[in-house]
């Protein structure tokens, strides 16, 4: 249980750092709804064609066993037969006459080279049990892998001279039946066929809900995406409609603050300006004068950040400019008043699309906040280059610098340091001011510590940010 604290900035850190970003398992899925949608799919599929082989495999091995026994019995019937009712003189002559015509051969029992028992086929197996229940108790097949490749069947041929023992050796083609290169062709064409079909459905689902994703970023960026298309199935047509009336809500919502703000403003600045001129009126010794002026002018401040605070995406739109000048005349102009802010590396940069007002009050509350906490005596160092596909502003200072653990929460509107950096006038706004601003540009604020002490404020901008939020 989080405990109250007298200031709002504790509760804001805690609740700030557990619901920033979920915490992420490490999961072997895919992150994306349609990658894991789609590999749910794949996996029925392939499973289900899978099964249903398993199942056409097992229904069709009853009659396929019967069908080999009756050949096999039809087979050795006609060549017992043949071998009873011919010449013995010309038994050699039929022998080689089956073995060319027909693919059959003929051994005596115990001569069936490199043989070795078809345990491992079940299909055979029940092949020679049906033999055996239809045909001979006695019948076995064997499996030659030698030069004489084949299976061989046993059988007995009676005659006035007694009972023989013989082996048939069939080919294993006309028993064995290949599965062709044809139904495995066609049964792979229809399961990517399958597979392709659910790509597509699973795409048309998860379409929208990127619609929704890049929508829902625009927002947090202060930005006003156009409405949702409000078609499709009808539940995700209710979800599109759901969105954009909340969209809708938070605009006007967002509109009505800046108005009450606007008002409250005007309402507050006149009373004061009438306050410091019946003060500067009243006769008043100049001690007392100076401190009231100075009260005057802290809460004239106040309210300038909360304009601020809620103008930032609604009171400018942004315009192709020169960020590199703009930074320029933010050091030339606080140097024209005798402050030590100068600019030590100001890089040329490309055309960039940005609201040229809410950078320079950020670059004004960044300086102002390194004079006010490093000292009027310290100087104040503005950098401006391009890394990459980025551009960084920084505004260094020789001030005492921010504790790691509080950075996060500086950001957040209303919430000031207890240590070196408390004790100063401003409602907290000033960072978080500068916040919200560079989220509105698809960029970041950074506060880092600075080498031999101090602070270093970084202002990060995507080059090509505006550029591609115009076009979406």
């Amino acid at each position: 249980m989080v405990k109250r604290s007298r200031r709002r900035g504790s509760l804001t850190r805690w609740t700030g750092q557990t619901l920033s970003r979920p915490l992420r398992r490490f999961s072997l899925l895919p992150r994306s709804l349609l990658a894991r949608t789609f590999l749910l799919l794949a996996s029925l599929l392939t499973a289900s064609v899978l099964v249903w082989s398993a199942i056409y495999t097992w229904l069709e091995q009853v009659p396929r066993v019967q069908q080999a026994a009756q050949i096999i019995i039809s087979v050795i019937n006609l060549t017992r037969a043949s071998l009873v009712s011919a010449d013995p003189q010309r038994r050699l002559e039929l022998l080689t006459e089956l073995s060319m015509r027909e693919g059959l051969r003929i051994y005596p029992d115990g001569e069936v080279p490199d043989f070795q028992p078809a345990l491992g086929d079940s299909v055979l197996r029940s092949i020679e049990q049906e033999l055996r229940k239809r045909f001979d108790p006695r019948t076995r097949i064997v499996v030659s892998k030698g030069l004489q490749s084949g299976l061989f069947v046993s059988f007995s041929i009676a005659d006035e001279e007694g009972v023989d023992d013989y082996w048939l050796m069939l080919p294993r083609s006309r028993i064995e039946r290949p599965l062709a290169l044809e139904v495995i062709g066609w049964g792979t064409a229809a399961l990517l066929l399958a597979l392709g079909g659910a790509y597509l459905i699973v795409q048309r689902v998860t379409r929208p809900l990127a619609a929704m994703k890049r929508a829902a970023r625009a927002i947090g960026r202060g930005e006003r995406p156009a409405p949702l298309a409000e078609c499709g199935a009808e539940e995700l047509a209710e979800v599109a409609h759901a969105f954009n009336q909340m969209a809708e809500d938070i605009a006007r919502n967002e509109d009505e603050r800046a108005l009450i703000l606007a008002g409250i403003s005007h309402d507050l600045r006149t009373p004061l300006t009438r306050l410091r001129l019946d003060m500067e009126l009243a006769g008043l010794d100049p001690d007392t004068v100076r401190d009231m002026s100075a009260d005057i002018d802290d809460m004239d401040k106040i309210i300038g950040q909360f304009l601020d605070f809620a103008r930032i995406a609604t009171g400018e739109d942004p315009i192709d400019g020169d960020l590199a000048s703009l930074v320029l005349e933010a050091a030339q102009a606080y140097a024209r008043h005798g402050k030590p802010v100068s600019a030590t590396h100001i890089d040329p940069l490309p055309a960039m699309r940005f609201r040229p007002l809410a950078i320079r009050r950020c670059l004004n509350n960044l300086i102002d906040n390194a004079l006010r906490h490093a000292g009027e005596d310290k100087p104040v160092d503005l950098t401006c280059s391009q890394e990459g596909s980025e551009v960084r502003i920084e505004v260094c200072d020789r001030g005492p610098g921010i504790p790691q653990e509080q950075v996060e929460r500086l950001k957040r509107p209303f919430t000031r340091l207890d240590n070196s950096r408390a004790g100063q006038s401003g409602a907290g706004l000033g960072l978080a001011i500068v916040e919200r601003t560079l989220r509105a540009h698809g960029g970041r604020f950074d506060l880092l510590p600075r080498g031999d002490g101090g602070l270093i404020a970084r202002l990060s901008l995507p080059v090509t940010s505006g550029a591609a939020r115009e076009s979406s």
